[in-house]
């Protein structure tokens, strides 16, 4: 018996986690100032988490899914993309959005149930949060084969959690891509949990990043947790798309730190061990180690960025607080040219609720 094809999944990691070099460093690995801006998107992410979880907990946001542990994947696919490209996101993907543009007001709007915080000023054409498992990657498959069409040289990006590649959606998109050879990225944020879900139950394959061979395309791993191997990688999968060589997908391993939403309660279902050895691996702490090892970073400059970021932050939130309401038939905009009966009666029950509610607080006021 023969063989008729061989494959194999390749592994990138430059930085160890205790920040060492290896010694095949990429040129602009080398260059602080290309480092220094990857480095504050890590920590203006992380810091506007912080912020976003307290707000949902005092009940100025709804629920919120953290980036914590995962900002080397968002901020590192994000910095290798042209402001042409197109951005298909999950719902954790606010570091990845927030490089491209978007404004940290307007992802409050969003966590906040407001659609304007979908219609982003910088990046219009950018898509918004995903929250159905997987179906993004068939859009991201459509548009670029648009892109393919019509705007030649443009990729489209797509980001998706390890428990979207469970669900079918994932393989149909990927599929499409392949068989089209259109110009797609798919980065897997592999963080190790589909909510309770670990990963070892999820799948039988040893990679995620195998599945890319049964839709012939290629599938490569990343360290997730290093953002010079995210952004080497996800620039080198770019470039091929750009050049009319078809689609590929690279998995980040990292790990979920936080809960899966602020719904969650991860402590029910994993051990303080596990999650304080990931603690170790955790991207930030990993880039600045390397940083002042180029003596490009200090104590004195970490005061500084961290009290910049939360500055941003500040700002941000009154932005959003500062917005009025948006009307109630807001959520019912854009659904039918004429709504359908049942829900016309539920946009009049809304409305009617809704000038109630504001008289009651006039009332009190």
């Amino acid at each position: 018996m023969g063989t008729v094809a061989r494959f194999e999944i390749g592994f990138t990691r430059y930085l160890s986690p205790e920040g060492v070099p290896a010694p095949d460093l990429p040129d602009f690995a080398r260059d602080p100032a290309a480092l220094l801006p990857l480095y504050r998107a890590m920590v203006l992410t992380r810091q506007f988490d912080l912020k976003a979880i307290a707000m949902q907990r005092t009940g100025q946001i709804g629920t919120f899914a953290s980036a914590l542990g995962q900002e080397a994947v968002g901020v590192g696919v994000a910095t290798a993309m042209r402001t042409d490209d197109v951005l298909v996101p999950s719902y954790r993907d606010h570091a990845a959005q927030f490089v491209r543009g978007v404004t940290m007001t307007e992802s409050l709007l969003y966590w906040g149930g407001d659609e304007r915080g979908s219609a982003f000023a910088a990046v219009p054409h950018d898509f918004g949060n995903c929250v159905p498992i997987g179906t993004q990657v068939g859009h991201a498959a459509g548009i670029a084969f648009a892109l393919k069409q019509r705007k030649p040289g443009a990729v489209a990006v797509c980001i998706i959690g390890d428990g979207g590649t469970s669900n079918g959606a994932f393989y149909e998109g990927m599929n499409m891509a392949g068989a089209w050879q259109v110009p797609l990225v798919i980065v897997i944020n592999n963080n190790q949990w589909a909510i309770s879900m670990p990963r070892a139950r999820q799948t039988a394959a040893a990679t995620l990043a195998q599945k890319a061979i049964a839709a012939g395309i290629p599938g490569e791993q990343v360290d997730g947790n290093d953002i010079i191997a995210v952004r080497q990688r996800v620039d080198d999968a770019i470039q091929r798309a750009r050049e009319d060589r078809g689609p590929a997908l690279i998995e980040a391993v990292t790990y979920r730190l936080g809960d899966h939403t602020t719904a969650d309660d991860a402590s029910r279902y994993r051990d303080d061990a596990t999650v304080k050895e990931a603690w170790r691996h955790e991207p930030i702490s990993r880039l600045r180690t390397y940083l002042a090892s180029l003596g490009a970073w200090d104590a004195t400059r970490e005061e500084a960025l961290i009290g910049e970021c939360q500055q941003a932050v500040a700002d941000a939130v009154q932005a959003y607080l500062a917005l009025p309401h948006p009307d109630v038939s807001a959520m019912f905009d854009c659904l039918y040219e004429t709504l359908p009966d049942a829900m016309a009666a539920q946009l009049d029950t809304a409305q009617r609720y809704a000038q109630t509610n504001a008289s009651t607080e006039s009332d009190h006021g």
